[in-house]
This record gives structure tokens, sequence and C-alpha cells, in this order.
């Protein structure tokens, strides 16, 4: 029963070619004393939004309350949706937000609720968010899959509820500030109040200097601006303000079903509901490598549309580098689409500089990043947005399959169990393909770890911020590998659970791209992601054994039985090694740096051909720039 209503919403999203999702930017003031909210102010903090939202933007205050919103409608052209939106003259919304399952959700809705009955697959996402409170109060946040962001004031209850997703794919900030708490999705129209002040989070930006992004998803850049962290509501009830949990990834039991083919079924089925959640019929781009992740969804993708009627849908988008490093991906992206007969365009690396968009993508980020790297992803969405508004991206896939195959093995050995463990053997060295993908060397390196394989302790530091804050201590803590779960194999859960994925997700938000395009994420999808969690590490996710299986008779061998491709940091060693990269040493920096960074103590990063030390080493200037102009 489950497979079919799951196949049933399949089909009727990959059908619905006129149903809109409606991505945006929101911003709100909620004033705790009563007084009534400036809509001047409230104006200025919409307008600013007007990049995320070109469609329209719009304004709603009510006394101590008001809300603002700016549209950008997935397709365009077709009659807009009004947010702020409201219920019954007594709920209001302003959202950011795509769901999945809508038609198990409407099901339940017609259930709960009298007032649900009129709702269908074409009503917008917010309007089922508000009938989702409507129904379950703050509860509702239990019934929603999906990505979103969303701010509902409750009229007569004087109630604001706010709510992030639960893998936190869409943002959203908050200050409160004297009597006044602003919220929204884009921290820097939250920045445009007079009550939040410019200091900046002084451990929020150690965390970058030591592990590159923020480890405290509470946390931001700033002092008075707090996020919500993903899985979290925030209720504001009788002037006092209150976070919780409302979900948590559960460990999950592994799944066995009793014939192989019956995986790879399930598996389809599971992406191509996550990938027709995430189109619903509309024109859509692939930021397609010429690995299994990016070709898995561009294959779910060109089945879900042309189940639609609309079989051209489908680009694919793929960055390569001719020159500057060993790179095949343009040779099996271009396999790929051929076989699936879609068009593809590249965008080629190769005349990139480091730091070349320092200056640009420090005004766009609301903290600080490593800006070394070529980033061709304006670019690749500028492609895009010429054809559709929305991308698919392969990430997820990584995480959730991840699989120690030693771990698998001990067990057996541990249970004494050394026919299976044979028999497992054999069967894992006779994969088609398999001599070609043993990856020794990588599991020698695992096994017997250089002491450069991981990020050093930086030697710049300035020390009185470093016995401030304990880093030492946090360095160390945060460093050490802990699997302290029971899931059916804790590597993967740890990955997916980790801080890394909100911190990039903010770097694919249109508040950083500047871009009319939505970047989804099939792999995250959670129905997607518990079935890949419980799968056994063997045969199925060792060297992703379910994507290659999934993938027979859609892609050529030569994509599907590939090894895994080589890691893109390697564009960064090789830049280095450009005469025109020798500045990095010389950079001047600006007074603020020292409270952070002992300039002198920097060493010598041009022409460093370990990884790891010019990740690090490199990161005081990415903050310099970041300093410069973060006012921007």
């Amino acid at each position: 029963m489950v497979r079919l209503a799951l196949q049933g919403d399949v089909d009727a999203l990959a059908n619905s070619a006129g149903d809109v999702s409606r991505m945006s930017g929101f911003v709100g003031i909620l004033n705790l004393d009563g007084a009534p909210v400036d809509r001047a102010l409230l104006e200025r903090m919409t307008q600013a939004l007007a990049f995320r939202g070109p469609d329209a933007q719009q304004v709603w205050c009510d006394g101590p309350v008001g809300l603002g919103h700016a549209l950008l409608q997935i397709p365009p052209g077709l009659p807009l949706e009004k947010q702020p939106a409201q219920l019954d003259g007594r709920l209001w919304i302003a959202a950011n937000a795509r769901l999945d399952a809508r038609a198990e959700l409407i099901g339940k809705l017609k259930e709960k609720s009298r007032a649900a009955e009129a709702v269908s697959l074409s009503t917008p996402d917010a309007a089922l968010i508000l009938h989702a409170y409507n129904a379950w109060g703050e509860a509702c946040v239990e019934h929603l899959f999906g990505d979103f962001s969303f701010a509902v004031w409750d009229a007569r209850e004087k109630r604001l509820l706010c709510a992030r997703d639960p893998m936190g794919i869409r943002q959203l900030y908050y200050a409160q500030v004297g009597s006044s708490l602003v919220f929204g999705n884009t921290l820097n129209s939250i920045r445009l109040h007079p009550g939040v002040s410019r200091r900046l989070n002084d451990l929020a930006i150690a965390d970058f200097l030591l592990f590159e992004s923020n480890q405290d998803p509470s946390a931001t850049s700033f002092a008075d601006i707090r996020q919500l962290p993903p899985a979290h509501t925030l209720l504001c009830e009788r002037a006092a303000v209150s976070v919780r949990r409302y979900w948590e990834l559960p460990a999950a039991a592994p799944v066995h079903f009793s014939r192989n083919a019956e995986y790879v079924e399930r598996f389809r089925e599971l992406l191509d509901a996550a990938v027709a959640d995430r189109l619903r019929g509309s024109n859509v781009g692939v930021l397609m490598s010429g690995g299994l992740d990016s070709t898995a969804v561009a294959v779910s993708a060109q089945r879900v549309l042309a189940r639609g009627g609309n079989p051209e849908g489908v680009r694919a988008y793929t960055e390569v580098y001719d020159s500057l490093i060993p790179h095949e991906e343009r040779r099996y992206a271009t396999l790929a689409a051929n076989a699936l007969k879609i068009p593809i365009e590249y965008l080629v690396g190769d005349n990139r500089k480091i730091f070349e968009r320092g200056d640009t993508q420090t005004r766009r980020s609301h903290s600080p990043m490593n800006l070394a790297w070529p980033d061709g992803s304006a670019d690749q969405l500028r492609q895009i947005a010429a054809h559709s508004r929305v991308a698919l991206t392969g990430f997820g896939a990584d995480p959730a399959l991840a699989a120690r195959i030693t771990v698998h093995f001990r067990q057996l050995i541990k249970q004494r169990r050394f026919d299976r463990m044979l028999l497992d053997a054999g069967r894992y060295l006779t994969r088609p393909g398999r001599m070609s993908r043993l990856y020794l060397r990588v599991r020698w390196q695992r096994l017997f770890p250089s002491k450069t394989s991981a990020a050093p302790f930086p030697p710049w530091l300035n020390p009185d911020l470093e016995k401030k804050l304990s880093l030492r201590d946090r360095w160390a803590g945060l460093n050490h590998e802990q699997f302290p779960n029971h899931s059916a194999r804790p590597e993967a859960y740890e990955l997916v659970t980790s801080p890394v994925w909100p911190n990039l997700f903010e770097t694919l938000d249109s508040n950083f791209t500047q871009m009319p395009v939505e970047i989804r994420n099939p792999f995250f999808d959670l129905r997607l992601l518990r079935f890949l969690l419980a799968l056994p590490r063997l045969p199925w996710c060792c060297d992703k054994q379910i994507l290659r299986e999934s993938a027979r008779g859609s892609l050529p061998d030569a994509v599907r039985l590939r090894r895994k491709s080589p890691m893109p940091a390697e564009t960064l060693n090789a830049l280095l090694q450009k005469p025109e990269s020798a500045w990095v040493d010389r950079f001047d920096p600006i007074e603020e740096l020292e409270t952070y960074v002992l300039r002198q103590k920097i060493p010598p990063v041009y022409c460093e051909k370990d990884l790891w030390s010019a990740r690090v080493h490199l990161r005081p200037l990415s903050l310099n720039f970041w300093l410069r102009h973060r006012e921007s």
C-alpha cells in the first residue's frame, strides 16, 4: 500500500505541469511591548529582499506585528501568489517553503479539519502550512516534510511561531533587541533594524579559523543575531521567547528485502518521489558532474518529467577543467548526457584565479568563508537561469551511503561467521569493474594516516583570543571522531547530521548566490534519506553499489562503473603553483584582523603542495576579505 501511494504521488506531481512552487524571502517584526510596527522600516527591510523575490514584494502590519515578503515564483509567468497570506483573518504567514508528500498532508488535513476541505495539490505551500497550524497548532511542524522556514502569527492567541525544516536547508534568523523580536530568512535584512548592533561574535569567527565553518547551529557571526537550528521552532507568547527541537533523525534499523531487485526498485521509487516533489512539472537544470550522484538525479529527473509529458525539460550543467588539473568530468558527463539524450552546457574553469571573487563573494556572505577556491557557481546558475528557476544537485549521497567495509568484516569475525565473511568477500570482489575500484591507497591511508592527513592547529591565532575562548580544548573536542549512535551505519548517521551541511546550504541559498534560481537536493529528502541510512554496508553502500545498480540500462557502463572522481580541491594546489598567486603571502591585513590573527605568524602558502596546510593558512586572508567588506 505504501509503495502504491508513493507512486501515485509521483505520477500526480509529474503530470501537474501547472502546479506552482513559490520560493522567497521574508522578514518580520514583533514589538513585545505592544507598540505599533514602524511600517516604513518594515518596507525598507522587505525591499532589501527584492533580489530573492523579484516577482513581487508585499508588506502586512497589524499593530505590534508586521510581516514582509518577496516572491520568486516557479515557474514564472503564472498568476502571483500573495504573501503574507492569511486564513480566516486570524492566521497570517510569511514563508520560504517547498513541501514534500503534499498529497499525504492534504489527506490528513481533510480528515482533521473542515476548514481544509477545499485544499488541493494546487494549493500553495504557505497556505497548506496555515491549514496545518490551524489543525495542530505548534505541533504542525511534526506533520510537515520538505525544505521550509516560516513565521505564523496567530492573532487570536497573540502567538508567533517560527520554524525551520529538519535538515536546515532553509534558513531562519532572529534577534531580540530591546522590546522587539526581528526575524526572517535573510540575515542582512535583519541587520537593517536600528536595534541590531554591528558587534561580532568572536566564537563564531574563531570557529571559521579552526574548522572553516560555524560549529554552533544557533550562532551567527553577529553577536545580536541568532539562527534557528535545523528541526527547531521558536515560539513567542506573552512576550516570552522559547526555542525547542521538534524532530531528530532516528537511528535507522537495517532494512532487509528478500530479493536484490527490491532494494533497487525501492530506491528508484523514493528518488523519483523526491525529485518529483522538487520539480512539480517545471523545467530543471542539473548540476551534473560525470559521477554517480548527480547523474542518478539526472536520470530520475528525466524519468519524472517524461512521465509528465515534458521529456525535454532537463538540461545538464558541468564545470570542467581541460588543462589546469587532470580532470575527466567533461568525458563522463558527455557520455551521461548523450545516453540520456539531454542537452549539456560546460563551464571551463582553467583561467580562474585564486580569490578571484573575494570582494564580490564577501559582499554576499554574512559570515566568513574560505574564498580561495575558484567558484564557478554564479556562472553556472546564470546559465541555468536562462532555462529554469530550479537546479538539482547530487549532494547528500556521499554521507548517506558512507560505509566502512572493515567494520562489516570485523563484525562477522567477532560473531565467528567465517562462512558469511568468505561469501561476502567473494561477492564484493567479483562485482563488475571491482578490480579497478579497490581504492587500496585510500584504504591504506585510513589504516595508517600520515601526520599531515588532518588539519593542524593554527599557529597564528591571537593567544589572547585562544585563551579567552579555550580554543585548543574546543578544537581537540570537536576533532575527536565519535559515532555515538545506534544506527545501522553509525558513520553515515554522523556525516549526515554534521553541521557542515546547514553551513553548505547557506552558500547555496539565493541570499549568497544572488541568482533567481532555487537549488534543491533530492538526496536530503527524509523519505529517501531514511532508506539509504538503513541499507546494509554490503553490497549496497560500499562503493555506492545501489547507485550503480539503479543506473543499469540508463547510463553507459563507462559512467556506471567508473572509479570515484578526484577531489575538486586539487584545483587549489594547482593555482598555488602559478606565479600570479604569490601575492597571497604579501597581503596587508586590516587593523581588525589582529583581534583574531597574528599576521607575522602565518607561514608562506605560495607553492604549498599539502592541501590541509594550504586550506588552514589561507583562512586568515579569507577573514581579512570578509572583515573589510562585511558592511557592504
